[in-house]
């Protein structure tokens, strides 16, 4: 375990153009900000749960099932165009004493108490300043194309890049946005979570789903409340 605070990091400011509202939404049975808080109380890696956010109401919300809320967000970290690192710094100069951060994102529900101890694990092993999680790509860009102006498909990869079965193409992943973790004095020098040193967490697409308009909001719930049924928590 590394030495000083490890801060369970999440953010949920009060805008939300996809799906309004979306983090105190009720997503089965509980607000959607309550699934992240309790996975990230849960985990054992975990010193302390922060949550940054402009809206009093969400803040409201988090300090009931458990989070703190020790600061306010400025208004002009929770615009559209902010950066999310942005945000992490701010947290880190209002908290003394952090030596890990694990970004929490609220829209990633399915994500567990398990999955944000083995990626902090990950990072301890090998020695990492980051680990993020990902998920294999479920459509890689080997068959993506653009449209032209006449709506014909036009390759976005040249065609000799193209393999000529799907069995023959390396498994790519994408970043999920559930899991985020790094080393506070590292993340303040480089500003990202995403360089040539951050580590994978691989997490199965059962568990990556990230709510970014109604119908994530629904395949999430379904999802939730089958995990219920099975006795599952967060």
């Amino acid at each position: 375990m590394a030495g000083g605070t490890v801060l369970a990091l999440i953010p949920a400011r009060g805008g939300s153009k996809g799906v309004p509202g979306k983090n105190v939404r009720q997503v089965a049975g509980k607000p959607l900000i309550a699934w992240t808080i309790e996975a990230a109380r849960q985990a054992a890696c975990i010193d302390r749960v922060v949550v940054s956010s402009d809206d009093a109401g969400i803040l409201d919300v988090a300090r009931a099932w458990g989070a703190q809320t020790p600061f306010v967000r400025p208004a002009e970290l929770a615009r559209d165009e902010t950066p999310g690192i942005d945000v992490v710094l701010h947290a880190l100069q209002q908290l003394a004493g952090v030596a890990w951060v694990v970004l929490l994102q609220p829209t990633s529900p399915l994500r567990t108490a398990q999955d944000i101890d083995a990626a902090f694990a990950l990072c301890q092993e090998r020695g990492a300043s980051a680990c993020v999680s990902v998920t294999e790509a479920a459509t890689p860009p080997w068959w993506m194309f653009r449209m032209s102006g006449e709506g014909r498909l036009r390759s976005f990869l040249p065609e000799g890049e193209r393999p000529q079965r799907r069995q023959d193409a390396p498994p790519l992943y994408a970043l999920n946005g559930a899991v985020y973790v790094a080393r506070a004095d590292w993340l303040r020098r480089t500003r990202s979570f995403l360089t040539d040193e951050t580590a994978a967490y691989v997490m199965p697409p059962e568990r990556s789903i990230d709510i970014d308009t109604p119908l994530d909001l629904t395949i999430a719930a379904c999802l939730l409340r089958e995990r219920l049924r099975h006795g599952g928590g967060a």
